[in-house]
Order: structure tokens, then C-alpha cells, then sequence
């Protein structure tokens, strides 16, 4: 297999883990509405809410049927949502985002992967203060310039576009632009985006940005991507943040 042959296989793989997650991360959310009130979306609104946002994230059917049954199954327990903070090399923060129904598994798998692989945990409070949540909708470089999307962007009353960082080894199809929102513009931007025949990846519900992104060496870099890989390959790992540029 060639060297760009290889690259769009990999691109492939990530797109797939991070639909994975996001499904993953829906499934979660719809089993611990229905353990906590219940299957019928009139009397429980959270339950409402999370198939509205499994709605707008375009997450199967399939998906959402299969966890509504599953949350009724003898022994399945609601899942606990955890915030785990890192420090990485380089001076680099990281926040991850757990999901589980068995805490003490999933915080010693956490573990073992961080000292494995270099991080060291963090006291909480002293990473997230770096970071502020906001809804993000994630662009590939080659389906739409920067102007366009400021124009769509500013109609649909959004805070900010952010222009894909650049890696030595990226190519066009690995860069995508960020397009900053809120729960309240979301939607607007989605649609938008729909009328412009533009195609997107939306976020799993919100994500983390860095207020200050840090910049590090190429070494300090390869060793945080791996730490990063590492953790979301945990299946009650959602999601992990970092301020590295």
C-alpha cells in the first residue's frame, strides 16, 4: 500500500473512531435517561432532550432503539460521567471525559494508560480553567474556503472561525476548519451550513477549546498525539481535550 493510500486509510479509521464515540457517547446518555425516568419521552424530558440531540447529530436509529431496550435489562446501571485532567509534555493540558457504569475500571484503566505512556494526572480544577465549552461543527478544508464559511458563520450569529492547525505531515483532506457556536445558534449554523451544500462533522454535544493554545516541539507533539490516541482507544473515554496548538 502506498504512502497516500495508506494516509486516506488512516483518515478513514479516525473518521470511523470518532463517529464510534459519538454513538457510543448517545447510547451512554439515552441508557441513563431511561434508568432515571423512565422510557416515556412525555413524562421524562431528559430523555426528550438526548433524542433530540441524537436527532440533530444524525445518530441511526438503530443505535438509539438498540439503548432504550438495553437500559431495561437486569443489571445494566445508569452511567456516572467523570472529568479526568492530565498534564502531557511540553506543558500541555489535557481533559478527559469518561462515561461508565464501573467507576473504579474505568479510572484504573485511565491510569495505567497515562503512566504508560508519560502524563501524569493532574489535581482537579487546575487544567479545566484552561478551557471553555462551546458547540463546534468541524469543516474539511477541501469542501469550503474560509470566506464562505465567515459568511455563513456571521448569518447564523456564530462566535468565531478557526482555521485548521498545520502539521508537517497533513495534507489538505487531514485540515479542517472549526466554526464556534452555542447550544442557542447551533441548529441555525447546521442548516446553514445544509443549504450550502456544505459537509460537515458535527461535535458530540459540545466540546472543549483551549483559551490559550500552547505551543510545543515536534517531539513533545508525537508524544501527546499518542497519549491522546491511547486514552480514546478506553471505551468509556469519550472524548479528550488538549490546549496544544
Amino acid at each position: 500500500m502506498g504512502r497516500r493510500s495508506s494516509k486516506i486509510a488512516g483518515r478513514k479509521g479516525a473518521q470511523d473512531a470518532k463517529k464510534a464515540k459519538l454513538y457510543s457517547r448517545i447510547g451512554k446518555e439515552v441508557v441513563s435517561a431511561v434508568k432515571r425516568g423512565g422510557p416515556n419521552v412525555t413524562s421524562n424530558s431528559v430523555l426528550a432532550a438526548v433524542l433530540e440531540k441524537a436527532k440533530e447529530l444524525d445518530v441511526p436509529k438503530d443505535i438509539v432503539e438498540r439503548n432504550m431496550k438495553r437500559a431495561s435489562e437486569k443489571g445494566q446501571e445508569a452511567y456516572i460521567e467523570k472529568v479526568y485532567e492530565v498534564y502531557g509534555y511540553g506543558g500541555v493540558s489535557m481533559v478527559v471525559e469518561v462515561s461508565t457504569d464501573k467507576i473504579h475500571r474505568s479510572v484504573a484503566k485511565i491510569r495505567e494508560v497515562i503512566k504508560d505512556y508519560g502524563g501524569k494526572m493532574a489535581d482537579s480544577g487546575s487544567v479545566t480553567f484552561k478551557f471553555k465549552r462551546v458547540r463546534v461543527v468541524n469543516i474539511k478544508a477541501t469542501n469550503a474556503d474560509k470566506d464562505q464559511l465567515l459568511a455563513i458563520a456571521l448569518d447564523a450569529g456564530a462566535e468565531d472561525v478557526i482555521d485548521p492547525p498545520t502539521y508537517e505531515d497533513d495534507t489538505e483532506e487531514d485540515r479542517y476548519y472549526k466554526i464556534v457556536g452555542s447550544s442557542e445558534n447551533y441548529s441555525s449554523i447546521l442548516s446553514k451550513l445544509r443549504e450550502e451544500g456544505i459537509d460537515f462533522e458535527p461535535d458530540n454535544g459540545s466540546e472543549l477549546l483551549p483559551n490559550t493554545p500552547v505551543e510545543v516541539d515536534d517531539e513533545a507533539m508525537d508524544l501527546n498525539k499518542e497519549l491522546m490516541s491511547k486514552l480514546l482507544e478506553l471505551d468509556d473515554v469519550d472524548a479528550v481535550y488538549t490546549d496544544q496548538k
